[in-house]
């Protein structure tokens, strides 16, 4: 007969900020929230990184999170924030993930949220989550830096009290260095390399600023180098300057004039790193190997962090017995568009194991 779990047992995991309140501006007076964020599987790549001649080769998949994206890191520790602070609504410019993300987090603290979106640039599951959690959404003849322009306008304005929680808000940044400690609490070490990609590049800042916590807690002994991939056709740091028309297939880092900018710079150099730009063509090649070799079904844009790693092999920049942790940073159900247009029709057959043979060419 099975027995009932102890007490201890059915308690399950711990929140998110709890485990690493340590680390994170939470006290007895921040709300309790959770959606069930953090907690996601870091995966060995041992196909791909067998191809590649790299033996330690690993994803980190924040598409695993709630709503699918790392986003909700940040935004649990963002809203309860907004709650202590006594917030009644939320608003927020975005690509996607953060709509998404914020309305979620929003409804489940009864909390009004606004959303300022550029119009026809949203990948749909990305819009759905959003509408369907009840946020308004107001799509803006521009890009996203417009609709960042416009939301801090709002934000900033005493005739709209409302709470910004774009990554400029620094709670959303301290909830997001919590992936740097469950790579580190994964591995029992910290990573060599940990390479991501650079939208409005808050996560690359707050991975490397989880990094350095642990090591001055004395929980690591070491840092990695921050390798950041754009894609070419948004790549402004690469650049050096603004990008007026982003364009890219990868939609969640179509941003011309990233808001953490000099943030992402510092963790490039302070870490010895780099921030690069990879085209739209690797990102899919790097997607399709994802989903076909690992079983790992990302979003375009997450997959700019393992196109990045895959070229720096290609040209023998890379230490072959280095541990690189490729950040996953979306799902792929967020953008099932790209999907359908990279996959043929289904085979049809006649309801007889003849037919389906015969379909399959057996």
């Amino acid at each position: 007969m099975t027995q009932p779990p102890t007490a201890a047992a059915a308690q399950g995991r711990p929140r998110l900020v709890e485990r690493y309140r340590a680390f994170l501006p939470i006290s007895d007076a921040t709300p309790s929230l959770t959606l069930g964020e953090g907690f996601t599987p870091l995966v060995r790549l041992g196909r791909i990184g067998g191809a590649l001649g790299v033996a330690n080769l690993y994803a980190k998949v924040e598409g695993q999170n709630p709503t699918g994206s790392f986003k909700d890191r940040g935004m649990v520790v963002a809203v309860s924030k907004a709650l202590e602070a006594g917030a009644q609504a939320l608003i927020c410019a975005s690509t996607g993930n953060t709509s998404a993300s914020a309305a979620a987090y929003g409804a489940a603290a009864g909390l009004e949220v606004v959303v300022v979106l550029p119009r026809g640039q949203i990948a749909a599951g990305k819009l759905l989550q959003a509408q369907v959690a009840g946020a308004k959404v107001v799509a803006i003849e521009g890009n996203f830096d417009d609709a960042l322009r416009v939301v801090r306008e709002l934000a900033g304005s005493a005739a709209h009290p409302i709470t910004l929680v774009n990554s400029v808000n620094p709670y959303r940044l301290d909830g997001q260095k919590t992936g740097a400690f469950e790579v580190c609490d994964d591995l029992g070490r910290a990573p060599d390399v940990l390479a991501i990609p650079v939208g409005n590049a808050g996560n690359i800042s707050a991975y490397w600023a989880g990094f350095r916590d642990y090591r001055a807690a004395g929980i690591t002994e070491s840092l990695p180098r921050m390798f950041g991939f754009q894609a070419e056709g948004a790549a402004p740091i690469v650049l050096g300057r603004r990008v007026e028309s982003p364009e890219t297939i990868a939609t969640a880092i179509r941003i011309g004039d990233p808001a953490s900018w000099t943030k992402a710079v510092a963790a490039r150099d302070d870490s010895g790193g780099l921030i690069e730009a990879v085209s739209d063509d690797e990102i899919l090649a790097a997607w399709r190997d994802l989903a076909r070799q690992e079983g790992l079904f990302c979003e375009p844009s997450s997959a700019a962090s393992l196109a990045g790693i895959r070229r720096l092999a290609a040209e023998n920049r890379l230490e072959r017995d280095a541990t690189i942790v490729c950040v996953l940073t979306g799902s792929g159900l967020k953008d099932p568009r790209t999907a359908e247009a990279s996959v043929g029709s289904p085979l049809v057959a006649d309801p007889t194991a003849a037919a389906v043979s015969a379909a399959l060419g057996w």
